[in-house]
């Protein structure tokens, strides 16, 4: 059961809530507490059509708008919110391989944890908004036993399936144990294609099968024989598979955690996952943590306007 924290206004008025935001920005100052209000209390799908009312109905650009009217990481959550979900993560997949350097971790975080469907839908936006497929860019911005399990994940080579072969699965925790802790050496390649190629409810049986082979837990394997990104990107897939909520919680956590924060991932996951599981998020937070979400947001290094988007988009 995957619980929202954000869902559709019920008494929605496209035409009071465009009228609404074109005043709070119109003249001097703008009215942030409106923006948030209004915003970060409704569904994306309600957010689109108040940008095609500035758009038909009042000439403007609503990100244009918010661009001209706010600043700082306050308008990085509001653009992001009002962006197509698919389009936000696909800026932020573009950002993570632009330039000099990867950044990994946001493209592990983004394509681990999506099921094929997902990963379809942000493989057609990429080509729409970059003209470039994202496997294509992918590969060329990543190397060896990542960009392969990155490469299995994008190209759509996942079971969607669902369903479930047991006597398969005691097989496949076999080849995993030969590909690592059974033998001198690891077989990555038997990794990448076991975890990059089959859907979430057979690894979790695989999982479980590995324990039986082990005496390990898949977890303690691939800590013993991968490291690197490599690593990162396998583990975030077992995660997945357990949990995504406890996953998602374990990103927040360490955006927030240590000398300075993350702000992209911390903005990145709460709007991505506001209409998905953020309420799941929550919950998992305060249990593997001991103190609520909120708090550790609130007591962070966000403040003003920033803080208040994030709160809003919490409760």
């Amino acid at each position: 059961m995957r619980t929202p924290t954000v869902y559709p206004r019920d008494d929605f008025s496209v035409v009071e809530d465009g009228e609404t935001l074109r005043g709070a920005m119109k003249g001097l100052g703008t009215d942030e507490e409106a923006v948030i209000n209004i915003i970060c209390t409704r569904s994306n799908w309600q957010r689109q059509q108040i940008a095609n009312f500035f758009e038909q109905n009042l000439g403007r650009d609503l990100i244009d708008d918010l661009k001209s009217e706010l600043g700082g990481h306050f308008e990085d959550v509001i653009v992001a919110l009002v962006r197509p979900l698919n389009e936000f993560l696909c800026k932020q997949l573009h950002k993570a391989m632009k330039g000099g350097g990867t950044d990994e971790d946001t493209l592990i975080e983004i394509l681990c944890s999506r099921n094929n469907d997902e990963i379809k839908e942000l493989s057609e936006t990429y080509e729409q908004l970059y003209d470039r497929p994202l496997a294509e860019q992918m590969c060329s911005e990543t190397s060896g036993d990542l960009r392969r399990l990155l490469t299995f994940i994008v190209t759509g080579t996942r079971d969607d399936s669902n369903e479930v072969d047991y006597s398969r699965a005691r097989e496949q925790a076999e080849e995993l144990y030969n590909a690592g802790e059974g033998r001198l050496g690891t077989e990555e390649s038997t990794f990448s294609k076991i975890l990059g190629h089959e859907n979430f409810n057979q690894l979790r049986q695989i999982f479980e099968e590995y324990k039986n082979v082990s005496g390990n837990t898949i977890e303690q394997a691939l800590r013993h024989e991968v490291d690197g990104d490599y690593l990162k990107a396998l583990s975030a897939i077992v995660e997945c598979v357990q949990s995504p909520p406890a996953y998602f919680a374990k990103r927040l956590y360490e955006a927030m955690i240590g000398a300075g924060t993350d702000d992209e991932t911390l903005i990145r996951i709460i709007v991505s996952r506001s209409e998905i599981d953020l309420g799941s998020i929550k919950e998992e937070f305060e249990r593997i943590y001991d103190r609520t979400l909120e708090s550790m947001v609130a007591q962070n290094e966000t403040s003003g306007d920033y803080k208040r988007a994030l709160l809003a988009l919490l409760h």
